[in-house]
């Protein structure tokens, strides 16, 4: 959880109060005048405050669905019902969506959104009469390249809105264009970007950030804009190696707790949540059983809805990984060492037991299983009892929050780690960007594998890589894009068997082609 975000918050309400309400025989004035343009770093900031509250809301969310459950890492299966909501997360899992899934809406909306209110605050920014501080224009612009990217990755041809107020109707940009203008975006800011890595810039992109979003950029350039930008890639990776700001994190599950934040020195940039707001970061809802409600003392109970697949799971195979801790398996128990014991009858155990006993009383000590049967394929339902209910693996990376008063979490969420500087480094020297700083792809490989605890390689592929970045960052929003970069997304797993290579894409929502008739739908849909 990062304080400063909500002090931010905090002082912002109260500025608001202050200039309004204190005198209450005036007339209220909202208009921004001479006096009142944000001109300090500290007013800058306040103004900026509203794009990354914005951000925050889908990207544990909506946008996670995407990125997470389009893949093999995560799955939501419907469980007596629960879940099914018109067959959303199935149509992610089997990849048989269409323009009306409504998580596809929701996550349009929600960087469409994102990016209009960072235009709305570069409009005030840049219009303050006294000129607004450059750091914090550049790093709004930053946040915007970093929305107006992630909506590329997800849908490529999208609307290129970079101008609040304008109401014509925008058609659609290519993704090589939205490629370009977003590399010549992030160029032009670098040097107004600040270098400082700490408690002062935490949850705000620095010029580390900015080099993080060009590496990922040029990794992706084969997909995005069908060109090779590898050696680009290892020169971005290698501006934040360079500088000795950033370092892997001995401690790695304590990098997702609940008390994470500034101190870490893995996050180049991170998006800050609190438990005391209702943010959407409620991971453990998702992950954890409903019988687990009482071990983590949490104030509500779990859905115990998303889990992993077998395949993904089998990633996890150096018994002495730490990695491999993020994941609830097999029997659970309370802290005490007891079982963790949850009283049914034999047909609530499994409903399709038919004994005369069907009423009798059954204590069931809790035993997540591997395997996910789906019972009803058409309506994707492993079924309703507590054998269903167990099913699946659970990640529980995002420590469950016991100090929240209700299902939100304070965990902050990582989008660029300096772990995956060293990765997508390798990556780019594997698929042909000459070696630099005397690392090669397998030593970068290495020094991630060892602070983890886990035995180094002696040789490395990209199947390989692949496989670490799965085990590296699981639930942490990229899974869905290193999967089409390494030409896997086409492949079956779980349920999936669709390998339509379109669907690399998604469809631009019907509601969002209704309001604005001039953009253009994806091929295939």
């Amino acid at each position: 959880m990062n304080l400063n975000i909500k002090i931010t918050c905090i002082i912002t309400a109260l500025a608001f109060i202050a200039t309004s309400c204190h005198k209450l025989d005036v007339e209220i004035d909202s208009k921004l005048t001479d006096e009142n343009f944000p001109v300090t770093v500290d007013q800058a900031i306040l103004a900026s405050g509203p794009v990354y509250t914005r951000f925050r809301t889908g990207y544990p969310r909506s946008y996670w669905f995407l990125q997470s459950i389009s893949s093999d890492e995560a799955v939501l299966p419907a469980r007596g019902g629960n879940w099914w909501d018109g067959g959303r997360y199935a149509q992610l899992h089997l990849h048989t969506w269409n323009a009306d899934n409504a998580t596809m809406g929701e996550a349009w909306d929600y960087l469409s959104t994102t990016i209009s209110t960072a235009n709305q605050i570069l409009s005030t920014l840049e219009n303050a009469p006294a000129g607004a501080p450059a750091q914090i224009v550049a790093e709004v612009r930053t946040m915007r390249a970093l929305s107006i990217f992630m909506m590329m990755d997800l849908w490529g041809n999208i609307p290129l809105v970079t101008r609040f107020g304008d109401t014509s109707q925008v058609r659609t940009t290519q993704r090589k264009e939205v490629f370009a203008f977003l590399e010549s975006e992030l160029k032009s800011v670098l040097p107004d970007l600040s270098t400082t890595a700490d408690n002062s810039t935490y949850g705000r992109p620095t010029r580390y950030a900015a080099f993080a979003l060009l590496a990922k950029m040029y990794l992706n350039a084969p997909v995005y804009a069908g060109e090779d930008r590898n050696s680009d890639a290892v020169a971005m990776c290698d501006s934040i190696i360079q500088d000795g700001k950033f370092e892997l994190e001995s401690n790695y599950l304590a990098m997702f707790n609940i008390n994470n934040g500034p101190t870490d020195k893995e996050f180049i940039l991170a998006v800050p949540y609190d438990g005391a707001q209702a943010t959407e970061q409620i991971f453990a809802r998702y992950s954890l059983h409903r019988a687990m409600r009482n071990k983590y003392s949490l104030p509500f109970t779990p859905s115990g809805a998303v889990s992993t697949w077998p395949e993904f799971y089998a990633l996890y195979n150096d018994p002495n990984d730490v990695r491999n801790q993020v994941w609830l398996t097999g029997r659970q128990y309370n802290y005490n060492g007891t079982p963790i014991t949850i009283a049914t009858t034999k047909v609530g155990y499994d409903e399709d037991y038919t004994g005369s006993d069907a009423s009798a009383p059954y204590n069931f000590e809790l035993e997540l299983t591997p395997d996910i049967i789906i019972k009803d394929p058409a309506i994707f339902d492993a079924g309703n009892d507590e054998k269903s209910w167990a099913q699946g693996y659970r990640c529980n990376k995002f420590y469950p929050d016991s100090t929240s008063s209700s299902r939100n979490q304070g965990n902050d969420m990582p989008v660029f780690r300096y772990a995956d500087i060293l990765l997508m480094k390798a990556e780019a020297i594997l698929r042909g960007a000459a070696p630099t700083l005397g690392a090669t792809a397998l030593s970068l490989v290495n020094e991630v594998r060892t602070a983890r605890n886990a035995a180094a390689w002696s040789n490395i592929t990209l199947d390989l890589l692949l496989d670490e970045r799965g085990r590296e960052f699981a639930w942490e929003n990229w899974r869905r894009n290193d999967l089409i970069r390494f030409g896997k997304f086409e492949g079956s797993w779980g349920y999936k068997t669709d390998a339509n290579a379109y669907k690399r894409l998604y469809p631009v929502p019907t509601y969002a082609r209704v309001l604005n008739p001039l953009l253009s739908q994806n091929p295939g849909y």
